[in-house]
């Protein structure tokens, strides 16, 4: 089984992350920038968008983050990462697909900018900003209703996905509201295994 795409990519870390949940010793291999093109026809052939990670489990090949984590915690039967039971199941794939679109279109024009460069008004950028800290502000009630994780009482793959995004939002240039619940998820967050490999590394 190997994971191709750099280190650097959110995307990558949050499939490392899993793996280290699972204690699965996962290949690697660098594409993106700075390694190879993921635009070659060798990677396009796996991953017609062009986008880091892959996995190639044997024959087996699948791309988007989200869905190769919950692939890992299927396949090693990780039902506390990824519950069985329908109701619980749907909450945790509720929060990593809000964590896939919502949360992470609300930061795009500010971190594209402030941190890869991308030209952006400033006017834009607060924007952004502000939703950002609106977006995470809702992730902060929901902790201060569980008192735990994301969807109570357990670890599961809505907290590994999440958990990255915040440690985004807690080390990008910018004014951010006082969450206090987040701060102390990511402090419980920070005792798990890989945790300062792939999410208190300083990488964003």
């Amino acid at each position: 089984m190997k994971l191709l795409g750099r280190l650097a990519s959110i995307n990558v870390r949050k499939v490392m992350w899993t793996a280290a949940q699972l204690d699965l010793d996962l290949e690697r291999e660098d594409w993106g920038p700075g390694f190879r093109s993921p635009k070659e026809p060798e990677y396009l052939a796996l991953n017609p968008n062009g986008l880091i990670p892959v996995l190639i489990d044997g024959d087996f090949v699948l791309w988007e983050s989200n869905s190769i984590c919950r692939y890992l915690a299927g396949k090693f039967g990780a039902t506390t990462l990824l519950p069985t039971e329908p109701q619980s199941r749907a909450r945790v794939e509720q929060w990593m697909d809000w964590q896939g679109g919502e949360l992470n279109n609300s930061w795009r024009v500010a971190f594209m900018a402030l941190l890869r460069g991308q030209p952006a008004t400033p006017e834009a950028i607060e924007a952004s900003v502000t939703n950002w800290n609106r977006h995470m502000t809702l992730l902060d009630a929901q902790l201060a209703r569980t008192g735990a994780y994301v969807t109570g009482d357990d670890f599961t793959l809505a907290d590994v996905v999440l958990g990255l995004s915040a440690q985004r939002w807690k080390n990008a240039p910018i004014t951010r509201a006082e969450l206090p619940a987040v701060d102390a998820w990511l402090q419980r967050l920070s005792t798990r295994p890989g945790f300062a490999d792939y999410v208190g590394n300083g990488m964003a």
